[in-house]
């Protein structure tokens, strides 16, 4: 077996830091995302993603990937929020396997409303506890792990 390299204090404090509130801003944005709207933040990022995404629909693939779930878990949240409404799904005109999920005018309108909220609380949690320069630096080093992880994930169909 190889030699482990172990984190030092300073490293082992950056990661603590990081899985710790990770884990607490999900927490409190699917909290404040439940009780206002009753969306989980997940279904939140769908949305969002969908809204943003040229005629309002993407390949599911595609879609799982960038809101980083699983195809199965997207493919059940897709599913809970075609029934309320919020999204349809349809096959790709460009290939008889693949499935698109496309943002509903309710879904569209639901997003307009939760927004507000959810910007608010994201603003409590993170972005002004923050400085602009940890901010930076944030983007910047965080940008830079999420690039390292696609560039070994490339590909991506429709399923």
């Amino acid at each position: 077996m190889g030699h482990t390299n172990w984190l030092n204090e300073e490293e082992m404090s950056a990661w603590i830091a990081f899985i710790s509130a990770a884990t607490l801003v999900d927490r409190e944005l699917d909290q404040q995302l439940k009780e206002d709207m009753g969306l989980s933040h997940l279904q939140y990022q769908i949305l969002m993603t969908l809204n943003r995404a040229e005629s309002g629909a993407m390949r599911m693939t595609e879609l799982a990937e960038r809101i980083i779930n699983s195809k199965s878990g997207l493919t059940y949240q897709i599913g809970q929020m075609e029934k309320a409404g919020l999204v349809t799904r349809r096959q790709c005109e460009w290939s008889k396997s693949g499935v698109l999920a496309e943002i509903t005018p309710e879904g569209r309108a639901t997003l307009e409303r939760a927004a507000p909220g959810h910007v608010e609380a994201v603003r409590e949690v993170l972005i002004d506890v923050l400085t602009p320069e940890e901010r930076k630096a944030v983007a910047d080093g965080l940008g830079r792990v999420r690039d390292r992880i696609a560039e070994r994930k490339q590909g991506g169909t429709c399923w």
